[in-house]
């Protein structure tokens, strides 16, 4: 079974004496959360992409999106499907021709090219029962 969860919060520490980042996922119809550690260039890319703004040249997540939708695909929502030796495994989930195509992710890169849109993230209720 598949719940649905919202982007809760980016955290993302960047100092001289500290490198660190994470984002927050919230359960959209419950109170469980839990924290995934990201690395610091997926967070500054969450966090630019939800705040709408572009960069003068696409960077990464934005070039995956461009070709998401150059193929003739639709981005139809982020799984974070698994959580194996304390590494959460994530699918973007595309939709061409009215086939749905599971595309294997980082959650961080899955929901970078989903963030800013209203493409809904999905957490397996087997991970939410590990980490919650």
């Amino acid at each position: 079974m598949l719940v649905r969860m919202s982007l809760a919060r980016i955290v993302i520490v960047d100092s001289d004496d500290e490198k660190m980042s994470m984002i927050v996922l919230r359960e959209v119809d419950g109170d469980r959360a839990f924290p995934i550690l990201i690395g610091l260039h997926e967070a500054y890319a969450i966090d630019r992409r939800t705040k709408g703004i572009t960069a003068q040249r696409p960077l990464t997540h934005d070039l995956i999106e461009q070709m998401i939708d150059h193929l003739g695909c639709q981005l139809e929502q982020v799984v974070i499907s698994e959580l194996r030796d304390s590494t959460f495994f994530a699918k973007l989930v595309l939709r061409r021709n009215g086939e749905l195509v599971e595309v294997d992710s980082r959650p961080s890169d899955a929901i970078a090219v989903g963030a800013g849109t209203e493409v809904p993230i999905y957490v397996a209720e087997s991970v939410l029962n590990e980490v919650c």
